[in-house]
């Protein structure tokens, strides 16, 4: 499928790292760093360029916008030049950014009576349940019952809520690395669940399978994803063709997976 033409996405004229993300550091202590702005089609751009020790012009699009890293002796026509053939990639870029900050800030949980949450793919309600003794999920209703007052903070809404969360990933991803660990034919060594930010899962030489607790949030063919994924790499520690065919051989659509987990963010907590 040709991918989608960024223009029409535009809402305004200007796509801006200005006001993002936190501050890049230099490549080098002192290095000279520049705002800069170009119009490429119909949209005026901005740009952080870095100069810096290589050979060639690179290009990022990140969370922060546009950066340019070029080498000192490069003119900036030259740089602009470089920055209107890749034009089109840019601006495409830009626009799945500026969409992925957009799922962010809607995936923003409110921690208090009646707020949701993804769960299995699927919105739950927390209630705050004074008369509980204990947390307790309601299947039928999709209720979170939580043994805390009416009044009660959203951290500790937060802190129960996130504990629970927890304790059901690993009842959940424990079976499902022992099933594709069996269909794979490689040894598990152990499970850990993590917290990382940018990761999803990692695996080592050793066995050890690590992955994101937040999965928890996601549909179970995204976590099956991931967790073939990170065992598949106990037998191709890499992501060659060979790899993806290891994949695929426990999951053989596994592409779909995948594509939904690129449109996934990180549910902010």
């Amino acid at each position: 499928m040709p991918p989608k033409r960024p223009a029409p996405l535009l809402q305004d004229s200007q796509l801006s790292l200005f006001d993002v993300a936190p501050e890049i550091t230099p490549a080098e202590p002192g290095a000279p760093r520049a705002r800069r702005e170009l119009v490429l089609g119909q949209h005026r751009i901005g740009y952080e360029l870095k100069r810096a020790r290589r050979r060639s012009i690179g290009f990022v699009v990140g969370p922060q916008g546009l950066r340019v890293s070029a080498p000192r002796w490069v003119p900036v026509t030259e740089i602009e030049r470089a920055l209107h053939h890749k034009g089109e990639w840019i601006l495409r870029k830009l626009v799945e950014q500026r969409e992925r900050q957009q799922r962010i800030q809607a995936s923003r949980i409110e921690w208090m009576d009646g707020g949701t949450l993804p769960y299995l793919g699927a919105t739950i309600t927390l209630m705050l349940a004074p008369a509980e003794r204990e947390v307790v999920w309601d299947e039928a209703s999709r209720q979170l019952r939580l043994p805390l007052p009416q009044g009660a903070s959203a951290e500790q809404i937060r802190d129960l809520t996130q504990a629970w969360l927890q304790a059901r990933a690993r009842e959940d991803f424990l079976p499902r690395c022992r099933r594709f660990a069996e269909l794979l034919g490689v040894s598990m060594k152990s499970l850990r669940l993590s917290s990382a930010q940018t990761r999803w899962g990692s695996a080592s030489a050793d066995g050890s399978i690590r992955l994101n607790w937040r999965l928890i949030h996601f549909a179970p063919a995204i976590i099956d994803y991931v967790v073939a994924h990170e065992l598949a790499h106990l037998r191709e520690m890499n992501h060659s063709p060979a790899f993806w065919d290891t994949v695929r051989s426990v999951l053989p659509d596994f592409e779909r997976s995948r594509d939904a987990l690129r449109e996934e963010s990180i549910v902010v907590q």
